[in-house]
């Protein structure tokens, strides 16, 4: 059974990332990887929209690339914007040179796209070496994550996901979703439901 939360002695000994925010304030952080990407990240726009929410969107610069338009509007609508490469790299399997460079070729079409020069990343797969980290940490917040919907697994049940998000859902929870192709309709089934579960229990959804 894979977990829905990050065990805690886990973050303690994963020191330098950001796993979770201020527990003594109802927030909560919603992430989202991988896009933008049409037809997914328009519709967790208009999902968040419609109850006044923001969150906080991981993009791929490939993507930034293709949908330029989303990205901006992504931004336009209040959303924050971090980078997660611009090829989706898996770090432990990159080289140091090669992996900066993907870094900052993400950085700048983001920055051309939206205006935005983020201060945010997130390796993909939750993977990069601690050389990368140390080169990468002086210009950014590394924002890994407490809470994982595991939404672009196809054995996973949309609803197993919710009820498993509604119980371990905290103050300060930073929780993963993705904005990708493989999580549209698993994304389509219980988002919705998981952002009315979190408007009645009082938290209210902030960027990063």
């Amino acid at each position: 059974m894979r977990p829905f939360r990050v065990p805690h002695i886990a973050q303690s000994i994963f020191k330098g990332f950001t796993w979770h925010k201020d527990r003594e304030k109802r927030a909560v952080f919603l992430t989202f990887d991988d896009g933008p990407v049409s037809g997914v990240t328009d519709f967790v726009l208009e999902e968040l929209g419609s109850r006044n929410m923001k969150a906080t969107f991981f993009m791929v610069g490939e993507n930034v690339q293709k949908a330029g338009y989303l990205a901006r509007q992504v931004h336009g609508e209040g959303h924050g914007i971090g980078n997660h490469t611009f090829h989706h790299l898996n770090g432990a399997n990159t080289s140091m040179s090669g992996y900066l460079a993907d870094v900052k070729k993400c950085q700048e079409e983001i920055l051309d796209k939206t205006g935005v020069n983020t201060r945010f990343f997130r390796p993909p797969y939750g993977r990069m070496t601690c050389s990368q980290k140390r080169k990468i940490a002086p210009n950014h917040e590394i924002v890994l994550w407490e809470l994982i919907s595991w939404d672009f697994r196809k054995e996973m049940s949309p609803y197993r996901s919710l009820q498993q998000l509604k119980r371990k859902t905290a103050n300060g929870s930073i929780v993963l979703f993705h904005d990708q192709k493989k999580s549209e309709s698993f994304l389509k089934t219980m988002l919705p439901d998981y952002l009315d579960f979190l408007a009645g229990e009082g938290y209210s959804t902030k960027s990063l």
